[in-house]
């Protein structure tokens, strides 16, 4: 199946707006209340709450980077291109992660530690 590139560029412009939107309507951090509650299991919460917030916030931003780099990639011409062996990326999976910049086989590699 040959590669539709102007789909999957379509495809990063709708999640980076999404990212975009979403990390701009964010709320501010709270000022930390983190130990003046009534009882520990309040402060808990309210640290596992923000910490929470923290790494939503910090994912999404690092899922943004990578679009970025996938769009630039597209520009230049070397969209789709394992970063790692070289080889073209399956269709299926820039479809399914259109920012990916590995191929399966060494996504695996890398997942099992070689």
């Amino acid at each position: 199946m040959p590669m539709d590139l102007e789909r999957l560029r379509r495809q990063l412009l709708e999640e980076r707006e999404k990212l975009l939107s979403q990390l701009e309507h964010k709320a501010p951090p709270p000022q930390s209340n983190i130990g003046l509650g009534n009882h520990m299991a309040d402060d808990a919460t309210e640290a596992f709450e923000q910490a929470k917030r923290v790494s939503l916030t910090r994912r999404e931003q690092e899922i943004l980077a990578k679009i970025e780099k996938a769009l630039k990639k597209m520009d230049e011409g070397t969209y789709g291109y394992c970063e790692r062996c070289g080889e073209p990326i399956d269709y299926a999976r820039l479809k399914a992660i259109p920012y990916a910049t590995l191929c399966l086989r060494c996504q695996k590699k890398i997942e099992q530690g070689m």
